[in-house]
């Protein structure tokens, strides 16, 4: 699972290890992975690396398949704003979206083809159904767009037609192919950017947060009335990882506590 040490995604960690599951937490900050791996209940194992650098992708899955000897579940989650509008935005801070949000995503699941389409096809001689899984992390932001972000969701759209192709793809191995589209999750992403963190990204200090004027509007656009917890938004990504899912295949879970109706993607 890439991005599993902070946020949304060490919340599914938490989750899918007390479920049972054996995870590979990945963070850009080695510290940081092992902290999260050692506090996690469960079997886990750290990889750190940045993952928007050749090779990185393929070392991750390696380490998952080394440490317990398969790979059943895939989660692309790690990610990040750099947030502007696009008569000042740079080459580079559009093309940092895309490596993230699309780029790596799709090179780490061509590292892990082998490792979930040749089991299935054993299976499938065997006449067996086995269900594996992978869930992809998008956002309203990709589905239905939002101003200072055309970096971002351009890379979360991105990310929805991946999802969509490898279902296509992949259904023939009983691999369902989902992603998640959060909306406004309570993570350092969208802080206030008044006290917002920062990071490092390739020698480039980014500031992450909203401004605190739209964080006021949440809940006038969330009919639930304020934003979901990480734990929350674990939630969805647990439900798609789970046999409750395997039905459900090539689909867009919004996770949105209802915000632009929860009815569109």
């Amino acid at each position: 699972m890439t991005g599993s040490a902070r946020g949304i995604g060490r919340a599914t960690a938490e989750l899918l290890a007390a479920q049972g599951a054996r995870v590979v937490i990945n963070d850009l900050d080695g510290d940081v992975a092992e902290q999260a791996a050692g506090e996690i209940q469960g079997d886990t194992v750290a990889f750190a690396g940045d993952l928007t650098k050749e090779g990185v992708p393929d070392k991750l899955v390696a380490t998952a398949v080394e440490a317990f000897g398969g790979l059943d579940i895939v989660v692309n989650n790690a990610g990040y704003t750099w947030d502007g509008p696009i008569h000042k935005m740079s080459d580079e801070q559009f093309q940092a979206m895309l490596d993230i949000h699309n780029v790596v995503p799709f090179r780490v699941l061509r590292a892990a083809a082998p490792h979930m389409r040749e089991p299935a096809k054993q299976e499938r001689d065997e006449g067996r159904e086995v269900f594996r899984k992978v869930v992809n992390v998008s956002s309203v932001s990709g589905t239905m767009g939002n101003a200072g972000q055309a970096n971002y969701s351009s890379g979360k759209s991105g990310v929805v037609g991946l999802t969509k192709t490898l279902a296509k793809e992949w259904g023939q191995f009983k691999i369902n192919v989902n992603a998640v589209a959060f909306g406004f999750i309570e993570t350092r992403l969208t802080a206030a950017k008044e006290n917002a963190e920062t990071i490092d990204a390739d020698g480039t200090e980014i500031q992450l947060g909203i401004p605190e004027q739209l964080r006021q509007m949440a809940t006038m656009l969330i009919p639930l009335g304020r934003p979901g917890t990480p734990e929350e938004a674990a939630g969805g990504i647990f439900f798609l990882c789970s046999p409750w899912s395997n039905y459900v295949h090539g689909q867009v879970l919004n996770v949105t506590g209802g915000q632009f109706t929860g009815m569109t993607s």
